[in-house]
């Protein structure tokens, strides 16, 4: 996202549509675009509270790939101009030596993409230069070029015989959840809200569907299709339903997703990765354009995450 959500896309006929060029270079095993793979040489800057940089924890959790690509976290409530590290002591992130994910940005001769200043980024230490954006290839390269690194029984998040599935499923639920609750939140015109609600809420109930007979979204086990989606299920009840009005149903509603949610919570240990503090300050403080007053919401009661799920039967 960038420093302001309403930044990030731009209304056509008063309908959001998030903006998609980013930063293509890739960091690879042979360094075909001059970037290689070296443990220790990038940093990996995100915000908790942002789903799209959720993916990229989760992945770099789920790989073990803590001790070869450090993490810089940005604060959830920024300014104008940037991203800005001021969970770090003195508002200097440690590694980079910045207050702003903006300066790793201004780094580049290109200037910045089309998509703005976004997290997550892949930052050079060596320059201190962004050197991707990409957070659909950035998670991709994670788990097929940086195999030397991962850990010996780092699940496989991108089997090939499930990558067309993988893929085929990831876009439908991209447009329509993913996406699909900012279309809702950044509507313009009442025609647009409701047919991005109706999207929505016509996807969740096929997700439903769905995973009434299987465990994970793609064949028996947990692949990237899992990754993408789980970030805007954790924050639905949090943000989505109230803030962004896609209020026909909770998560806590719907008994298959609900139940699926905690069971990557529990199982595979998303939950560490979750900060609802950081969700709930962002959305609502920081996209004052839909909360004028900035006041953050105490609940919803966060403890039913810890219940069990029950799911195993599906596996």
């Amino acid at each position: 996202m960038t420093e302001q959500e309403t930044r990030s896309g731009s209304y056509v006929q008063d309908s959001y549509e998030r903006k998609a060029r980013y930063i293509e270079t890739r960091i690879t095993r042979d360094g075909h675009d001059g970037y290689g793979v070296e443990p220790g040489r990038y940093r990996l800057a995100v915000s908790r509270a942002c789903p799209w940089a959720h993916r990229t924890i989760l992945t770099r959790k789920l790989l073990g790939l803590e001790d070869v690509l450090s993490m810089a976290v940005a604060g959830p409530v920024h300014d104008e101009d940037s991203w800005t590290f001021d969970l770090d002591p003195g508002g200097v992130d440690p590694v980079l030596g910045i207050p702003k994910l903006k300066d790793a940005y201004d780094k580049r001769p290109d200037g910045y993409p089309e998509s703005g200043i976004t997290v997550p980024a892949v930052v050079d230490t060596q320059s201190g230069m962004v050197v991707t954006n990409d957070f659909h290839q950035i998670v991709k390269d994670l788990v097929t070029e940086w195999t030397d690194h991962q850990r010996p029984d780092a699940p496989d998040l991108w089997p090939e015989h499930l990558r067309d599935e993988i893929e085929k499923v990831s876009e439908l639920v991209y447009h329509d959840v993913n996406n699909g609750v900012y279309k809702c939140g950044f509507a313009g015109r009442q025609e647009s809200y409701e047919r991005a609600y109706d999207a929505l809420w016509a996807r969740m109930d096929w997700l439903e569907e769905r995973l009434s007979t299987q465990r994970y979204l793609v064949g028996d086990q947990l692949t990237l299709a899992d990754v993408r989606l789980w970030p805007t299920l954790v924050r639905f009840d949090a943000a989505y339903h109230g803030h962004f009005k896609c209020n026909r149903q909770k998560l806590t509603e719907m008994p298959v997703l609900w139940a699926y949610a905690r069971d990557l919570w529990q199982t595979w240990d998303f939950g560490s990765t979750v900060n609802f503090e950081h969700i709930k300050a962002h959305y609502y403080a920081t996209h004052l354009d839909i909360n004028p007053t900035g006041v953050v919401p105490k609940g919803p009661d966060t403890s039913g995450w810890d219940v069990p799920a029950g799911r195993e039967a599906l596996s």
